[in-house]
């Protein structure tokens, strides 16, 4: 009997040394694949631009741009999502990411505006069917001059059960004017290794617009800022954006940065859509750091972003968690014409799209 227990327990304990083995082996081949397939952008990366615009612009000129976070064609008002307390990874299905995409791009058509600012568009993902969305926008919009900056790019990422594969997304800029140059300029990464090599490196997006008869321009940052850290990363983010921003109004610019900057002015009525207990709080920009040459503008009437920690659909409107982390910065050469966001209701993106019009003051 105690050479079957101890026959047992060998093979036991040999099983048991296989497994961890195993593990340790996966382990090491899942990082040695991040690490040589990690996505190292540089500083600064002059980006394509794509398709047409025959617009020129002036002084004077009143122009919309429209803001809008369309959550990757696949978090319409079904999604809950893993990482803000709900329980989905694949949050929809090739059907529903084209209707998303679909719904989205009538939305901006019935709209009109002259420039467009994309966050979270995926061009070649799992999560969203591997469907090209940039390419469906270019299609669908083909007298706007196009550019794409990635935000988010791993060849697979193994989180969680079952995992979120390959992502290659970012944000798009889509103008009616002729643009001259886009540029991706990195913002500051608050990952360390190993997480970084399959996490976010956001960045924004920079276009520039001539004008007419003088020697200004029309820049356009678009940005998504960080949304999952301890808070570092979002105040070191601001902190480069609002640098960016001081270059290009020593220049005399007109400057309008706008996107999902996943905080709230602190000019802003942060009870407007206060904060329900054990949900995700963002953080707050202080505008006093910026100086006294912009203005912050977020419309504090419709919320313009919902909680993913369950679905829209068929929830309780009253108790539902929304924020407000949508808006715009604009230079004060700028003169703000009207801003609004546009509630439709969350029913093809978790975001509501905002909407600004703005005039070229002249000096």
């Amino acid at each position: 009997m105690s050479g079957i227990k101890h026959s047992i327990i060998f093979k036991l304990c040999r099983f048991v040394f296989t497994l961890i083995l195993i593990v340790i082996l996966l382990f090491a081949g899942v990082i040695g694949f991040l690490s040589v397939t990690e996505y190292k952008p540089k500083d600064r990366e002059s980006i394509r631009l794509d398709g047409k615009s025959k617009k020129s612009l002036r002084i004077g000129d009143s122009i919309s741009v429209l803001s809008w976070n369309i959550g990757y064609g696949a978090l319409g008002d079904n999604a809950d999502f893993f990482m803000d307390g709900g329980k989905s990874v694949n949050t929809a299905d090739e059907n529903r990411v084209n209707d998303n995409i679909l719904g989205i791009t009538r939305q901006i058509k019935s709209i009109n505006p002259d420039v467009i600012f994309f966050q979270e568009i995926d061009k070649n993902s799992t999560r969203s069917k591997h469907i090209d969305e940039y390419e469906d926008m270019i299609n669908s919009f083909k007298d706007y001059s196009f550019s794409f900056a990635n935000n988010f790019k791993v060849a697979f990422l193994p989180y969680p059960v079952p995992p979120i594969g390959k992502v290659d997304s970012g944000i798009a800029t889509a103008s009616a004017f002729k643009v001259t140059e886009s540029e991706r300029i990195q913002l500051p990464v608050p990952f360390s290794w190993p997480v970084r090599m399959a996490n976010l490196k956001r960045c924004v997006l920079v276009s520039r617009i001539p004008i007419e008869n003088s020697e200004k321009e029309l820049v356009l940052l678009n940005l998504h800022l960080e949304a999952y850290d301890n808070g570092k990363g979002k105040i070191a983010q601001t902190k480069m954006l609002a640098e960016l921003l001081k270059i290009e109004d020593d220049k005399g610019n007109y400057v309008i940065a706008g996107g999902d900057f996943n905080q709230i002015f602190s000019t802003s009525n942060r009870q407007a859509f206060a904060v329900k207990k054990g949900m995700w709080e963002p953080g707050e920009i202080d505008t006093n750091e910026f100086g006294d040459e912009w203005q912050f503008l977020m419309d504090e009437s419709v919320p313009s972003c919902r909680s993913l920690d369950k679905a829209y659909k068929g929830a309780d409107k009253d108790s539902f968690q929304y924020y407000l982390i949508d808006g715009f910065i604009a230079s004060n050469n700028l003169h703000i014409n009207s801003l609004k966001t546009q509630n439709l209701d969350f029913v093809n993106s978790d975001h509501n799209p905002v909407l600004i019009n703005i005039t070229l003051s002249e000096d």
